[in-house]
């Protein structure tokens, strides 16, 4: 009698509404023998194969543990495999450990194991999109609760975008070794990198220094009172992570192996053309009111020019949709995932931003903003920092520096985030101190002294900005010390004098 095959021997185990659903377990068998036969197949694989692309589940427990004695640095052959599946049930169905040198009998998945991979992976991707499309035709068909069908499109969307990202990824559980090994990429990347960031890049070396780059999976709080320089501290690291990801592709590094990031530029107070003007100062150097005025000369607008072309190829998406609820910006960010990779989220700023409108009041609609923004920095395994306004409590203190207490509206932004940041600029507060200088009275000695005290304040705080880090769940907290140039906006790191001087010779 002739030897059932390895698809036969699983479709016939197979109810017949399960072998419905697109699969082919030929492949998978073929592909694992050839795995089996040669191990360096799944070292130069490009598919994100997993165990549970598989069709048949024995199939996936085979491949699960291929990849961890690979990883081990051991050599994986059906005798060196045996050991862990002498008492499979779902093999034992199959004939046992036999079935194991059967897959290896033929060869035939030497010929084209990329191309395998390939239809295992989509046919995984299909059973899901099934999946997915059956739960929303029930969705949509029960009725007996509140009809929300915009939420049930944003569900949708999102259930999609995992069936993009890949089969299931996004609902299984990941075993401790997976997350060892990701942890282990994460510091490698730190220490090749000179070993002080492993994250995305802020384009500020003190700053990364202090929280080691900004981490995927992280919602960072940028808070501060108008006129501290939030919406331009951000717009600078916009540019500097999308200015350092086209310069390491330009040289041939990998998205994936750079420390800069495409960017996704949500700005609900500012429009597309304000933010750009800004980028454009920062970059030509000259500043931005000038820029409006249109009062340059020809050489400066020669240098306009210049900057605009390095920055044509810039990978920074801005988004100045007006009053978006948090559902859509996640829709919204979902698909500027999907078609251009971003690697950095911003929000400015978090109260421009609505709820679904089921909250009944404004710190309950806070709390779901903030998070929908962590969830969302979660489902697409990126950094978000939202801006948001502080309370005006700042203002009635001596010691105008703010506090986690001051952030407006609601705890749950302070608890939601991994990090809170701080802008303070101390000489927008002494320049608001200068002292009035009565009529007649200039040769006063007493109003002499009183100004010259406020210049030599004004003198030795203008320009500096501190970015205070009040939470950090990956170190310590603390602040930075910068240069900000208010004439151009732009936020950069203290030359080593201007830093000696700045914490007062060191004794901080």
């Amino acid at each position: 009698m002739r030897a059932m095959s390895a698809s036969e021997a699983i479709l016939t185990r197979e109810p017949a509404e399960i072998r419905a659903l697109p699969s082919n377990v030929e492949a998978e068998a073929a592909f694992l023998g050839a795995v089996l036969i040669d191990n360096r197949i799944l070292e130069e694989l490009q598919t994100p194969l997993k165990a549970e692309h598989f069709f048949a589940a024995v199939h996936g427990r085979v491949f699960d543990r291929i990849q961890t004695l690979i990883d081990r640095k051991a050599v994986v052959t059906p005798v060196t495999l045996k050991p862990y599946f002498e008492t499979d049930e779902g093999l034992k169905e199959l004939g046992g450990t036999a079935y194991l040198a059967r897959l290896t009998a033929d060869g035939q998945g030497l010929l084209a194991p990329r191309e395998l991979a390939q239809q295992i992976y989509d046919l995984a991707l299909l059973r899901e999109l099934i999946s997915v499309g059956r739960n929303l035709v029930e969705g949509a068909l029960d009725t007996s609760e509140a009809v929300a069908p915009l939420e049930q499109v944003e569900k949708a969307e999102a259930a999609l975008y995992a069936v993009a990202e890949g089969a299931q990824t996004g609902s299984e559980a990941q075993t401790f070794a997976q997350a060892t090994r990701a942890s282990l990429e994460m510091i490698e990347k730190a220490l090749l990198s000179g070993g002080h960031i492993s994250g995305k890049t802020t384009g500020l070396t003190s700053v990364n220094e202090k929280i080691g780059g900004l981490h995927d999976s992280d919602l960072i709080i940028l808070a501060g009172r108008p006129g501290m320089g939030k919406t331009s501290l951000v717009t600078n690291i916009a540019f500097n992570a999308a200015d350092r990801l086209r310069r390491d592709m330009a040289d041939g590094i990998a998205a994936k192996d750079s420390v800069g990031a495409a960017v996704a530029f949500f700005s609900l107070e500012m429009s597309a053309d304000q933010l750009a003007t800004r980028i454009l100062a920062e970059q030509s150097g000259i500043s931005s009111e000038s820029l409006r005025m249109g009062r340059i000369s020809r050489d400066e607008f020669q240098q306009l020019s210049f900057a605009s072309q390095r920055l044509a190829e810039l990978p920074l998406y801005i988004d100045d949709t007006p009053a978006l609820t948090i559902g859509a910006l996640r829709a919204r960010a979902r698909r500027l995932k999907r078609r251009h990779d971003i690697g950095l989220i911003i929000v400015d700023y978090l109260q421009l931003l609505q709820g679904s409108g089921r909250s009944d009041n404004r710190v309950n609609e806070i709390s779901e903003i903030s998070r929908g923004l962590k969830t969302l920095a979660k489902e697409l395994s990126v950094p978000v920092i939202a801006l948001s306004q502080l309370s005006r409590a700042v203002e009635q203190r001596d010691d105008k520096r703010p506090m986690l207490s001051d952030l407006r509206e609601s705890g749950s932004i302070e608890q939601d985030a991994d990090m809170v940041w701080f802008v303070f600029r101390e000489d927008y507060y002494v320049a608001a101190k200068e002292p009035k200088v009565p009529q007649g009275s200039d040769d006063d000695p007493k109003v002499q002294e009183a100004h010259a005290a406020w210049r030599a304040e004004m003198e030795r705080v203008f320009g500096l900005a501190e970015l205070i880090v009040a939470k950090q769940r990956h170190g310590s907290t603390g602040k930075v010390r910068l240069r900000f140039e208010s004439r151009i906006t732009r936020f950069s790191d203290l030359a080593p004098d201007d830093l000696r001087a700045a914490y007062g010779g060191g004794d901080e």
